[in-house]
Parts: C-alpha cells; structure tokens; sequence
C-alpha cells in the first residue's frame, strides 16, 4: 500500500493525473465482457458509412459508427498523447434514417445498436491491443492477430494503433505532444 502511494504521489509531482481506469472485464476463458455503461462514457467521434477499402461495402443503406472510451483513457490522453493499459474503446454501429417525424434533410440514428466492437489496449496481448466483435451483449472472443485489422491499424493509425486522426478533440493533442505515429506522419505527408 506505501508503494502505491508513492507512486501516485510522485506522479502528482510529475503532473501527471492519475486516473481510475475501468480496464477490461474478461472471462475465464478470455473473453471480453461488454461493459454494460459505454454509453455513459467519453464520446470520440460519430462517423457515417465509412469504409477503409476502395472497394466500399454496399448493405443498401447507411450506417453509423460512434465511438466511445473510458473516461479515465480519455483524459489520461489529453494530458500525455498516449492511451494507458487498460483502455478500452467501443465502436456500435446504428442504422442511418433520412425520413421520419419533422426531418427533411440529412440522416438521423435509430433502433438498436446494429453491431459493437470494441478495441482494448493489454500489455498480455501479443501486439498490445485487441480487437473484439460482439455479437450479442455476451462476452466476445478476441478476433485473431492474424486478421487484417491488426495490420491495417498498425500500418495507418495516427497513435497506438488508434484512428485518432478521426478524433477531433484528440489528433491536436496528439500534433502538440508528437505522439503521432511515424506510419501515420509518413502517410499524412504523401497526402
């Protein structure tokens, strides 16, 4: 207990915050339990039918993307331009309405959440992150390092493996600390 005081007090003198960090909930047989609040966490970004692919998915219709994170990451963020152990980011896919009540123009979300994934951030794991597909509210198995999301996030990820170049509030964080990506500089600099 003495060392954990120590620690937080020289962090303090460091001015860095210290944060109390949910972290991941798994099974035990290492799945990803979908924190039941997300909804009540810090909200990154909202993104509408976005495809990293030249060749965009066609589902006959729109989607949403919304971002959440642990209020404990985010502001660990704001103040160090690096996401900590433990963080966890959760993506839920809506369906997007153009047409209902008084609307006329643009889309709206509705219904329930179409899919959730979530990104989390564990120094257990191979690559330090994990991505998770849910499909349903049960505990969601970690989907293989060998898929193409580990690459594609590592290779254009503008922090950590993290898309924060569609974060608003955070890519100027991450430009003022320079905790950009070399992958990701290189890339903005061909654009």
């Amino acid at each position: 207990m003495h060392l954990l005081s120590a620690l937080l007090a020289a962090a303090s003198l460091a001015g860095i915050s210290t944060f109390a960090l949910a972290g991941p909930s798994y099974t035990a047989d290492g799945k990803l339990e979908l924190p039941a609040n997300y909804r009540d966490w810090t909200f990154l970004t909202a993104g509408i039918d976005m495809s990293y692919s030249a060749i965009a998915m066609s589902m006959g219709g729109s989607m949403f993307d919304n971002v959440f994170v642990d209020p404990a990451a985010y502001k660990h963020f704001q103040e160090t331009g690096q996401w900590q152990d433990g963080t966890m980011l959760v993506i839920e896919m809506r369906d997007a309405q153009s047409k209902g009540s008084i609307n006329k123009h643009g889309h709206f979300q509705s219904g329930p959440a179409m899919a959730l994934e979530a990104h989390v951030k564990d120094s257990r794991f191979k690559t330090g992150w994990g991505f998770f597909e849910f499909s349903s509210n049960d505990p969601a198995p970690m989907v293989p390092e060998k898929e193409a999301c580990y690459s594609c996030h590592q290779a254009h990820a503008a922090v950590d493996t993290t898309f924060v170049q569609f974060y608003p509030t955070l890519l100027p964080i991450a430009e003022k600390l320079d905790s950009l990506s070399p992958e990701f500089k290189r890339e903005r600099a061909a654009e």
